[in-house]
């Protein structure tokens, strides 16, 4: 028997197990490095994937080390006797080679496979080789049986009322935090709309990143129904809902590769929209030269596929094509996305008119999934909950039930003004620019961290004028985003003589 020990590793969620090479009750050489084993005591089973250490710092010769990630899944205390054995490829896997040769999976072999790799059986190399084997084709058949196999594997909402509603957007705009306004209007006209939003990986922030300046957004299963009964809303982090639990393990594979297929996109959100129990769902899809779409022809290919399947499994889906050109909003990170949201709800009149309207525009669509409601009556109304002031006692009750946020955190205090080039008119700006800059800067990590915008496309600017001001906290990151916008600031200005390169 070996004793268990927690490695205080992170992996990112991979279950990961170290033994030393000298290890006595077993011989290393014996379990190949970076093989799986399964742990096994008391009844409690783990399979993990194999690394050896030389260094009994790390483990002894009669240790194993769990990572974070591993030792909390299997639920035992350090010290526990363990025994491993060699674990058995899962069987799903046979279906990753037929698909990698270019066959079509049935709906049993994809719920397989999302089975696996949902209950952690999957290295992240395996995850790979199944995202690129479906990246290369999928047909639409094999898109809706990926979409119910990961509604299917995981937890699943049930609210007792006829309609649910929700809004979601598949992203890449820098500020675009219309939902934290979006639901405060929706829940203060009386839908309910349990909104559960990832945190950032690639971006500057996420929705639950930005919530989680004004509110707790770690919040189980039970209270969140229990907010959703008080308020008609909630602003979560989908973390400890467990819905369509695969989704967030692909992901975690598909963005370090860059896997980002509309055949994926749309498995992913409508899996977590189904385990949410939505009945009715905006989708919005912003269309830009530097978004993630970038034509209306692939917006409407997208579009279709989203309709088709959302159907197949009894969601009704609005889609609504949006102009992605630029950001939305000035503030790009938490602390600065919040607190636009907080002037727009407050019907601050230096609130960033091009956020307000936004997201008056999308609930205004959400209101309308409303029988109640006549066609074209949504928009007119969710400026009128804004203007009255409910949308803010909304959001304020939401605030409250999730728990307000008592930490501080300051905007960064490192800072710089990035200037304009040339006298001329902001002509384009860099969205996919601008979020790396903003992140590299330490957004969303350090919540203060990111970039105000003082220009936006259109705007009037002359040479050595601030068109951004970036926020940092540690020297390293604030330098690092310096040298990136001296290399290419992501504005585009127009000038009597033509565009001028984004440099400076």
């Amino acid at each position: 028997m070996l004793k268990l020990k927690c490695v205080e590793i992170d992996t990112y969620g991979e279950n990961v197990a170290f033994l030393n090479r000298r290890c006595t009750p077993y011989r290393p050489e014996d379990f190949q490095a970076l093989n799986k084993i399964e742990i096994i005591a008391d009844g409690h089973r783990l399979l993990a994937t194999l690394n050896i250490a030389d260094d009994p710092e790390i483990v002894a010769p009669d240790e194993i080390g769990l990572s974070i990630a591993g030792f909390k899944r299997f639920g035992m205390p350090c010290g526990a006797a363990v025994s491993i054995i060699q674990a058995k490829p899962p069987a799903s896997l046979d279906a990753v080679r037929q698909k990698i040769n270019g066959e079509v999976l049935s709906a049993d072999a994809l719920y397989a496979i999302i089975e696996d790799i949902a209950t952690h059986r999957y290295s992240k190399m395996e995850i790979a080789a199944f995202l690129v084997a479906c990246a290369g084709f999928m047909t639409t058949d094999e898109v809706l049986g990926l979409t119910r196999a990961m509604a299917s594997v995981g937890g699943r909402l049930e609210w007792g009322v006829e309609q649910v509603v929700d809004k979601h957007c598949i992203g890449g705009i820098p500020g675009n935090r219309t939902s934290m306004i979006v639901v405060p209007i929706v829940a203060a006209h009386g839908l309910p709309i349990p909104k559960t939003s990832s945190r950032a990986i690639t971006s500057p922030a996420g929705t639950a990143d930005t919530m989680e300046v004004l509110a707790n957004v770690d919040v189980a299963v039970d209270d969140m129904r229990r907010i959703v009964r008080e308020t008609n809303g909630c602003l979560v982090w989908g973390g400890h809902v467990n819905l369509s639990p695969a989704d967030d393990i692909l992901i975690s594979v598909e963005r370090p590769l860059g896997i980002d297929t509309r055949e994926q996109l749309v498995a992913s959100i409508l899996s977590k929209k189904v385990a949410a129990g939505s009945t009715d769902l905006l989708l919005d899809i912003p269309i830009g030269p530097t978004a993630k779409v970038r034509s209306r022809a692939d917006a409407n290919r997208l579009r279709k596929l989203f309709e088709h399947i959302a159907q197949e499994i009894g969601i009704r889906v609005d889609v609504v094509i949006t102009d992605g050109a630029e950001p939305i909003g000035r503030g790009i990170g938490p602390v600065l996305e919040a607190r636009d949201v907080m002037a727009v709800l407050r019907n601050d009149p230096d609130a960033p008119a091009d956020l307000r309207e936004r997201a008056i525009l999308l609930a205004g669509r959400v209101l309308e999934f409303d029988p109640k409601l006549t066609g074209g009556e949504g928009e007119d109304k969710a400026r009128d909950i804004l203007k009255s002031g409910a949308a803010l006692a909304a959001m304020e009750r939401i605030i409250a039930a999730q728990g307000r946020q008592t930490k501080s955190f300051p905007l960064g205090p490192l800072t710089h003004e990035v200037m304009s080039s040339a006298d001329g008119v902001v002509g384009a700006i860099d969205c996919y620019r601008i979020a790396r800059i903003a992140r590299i800067a330490g957004a969303p990590i350090d919540k203060g961290a990111g970039i105000d915008l003082l220009k936006k496309v259109g705007d009037p600017v002359q040479a050595g004028e601030p068109i951004y001001r970036i926020h940092a906290h540690i020297k390293a990151d604030f330098l690092f985003a310096l040298n990136m916008a001296h290399e290419n600031n992501g504005y585009a200005i127009v000038t009597a003589d033509g565009p001028k390169a984004a440099h400076g």
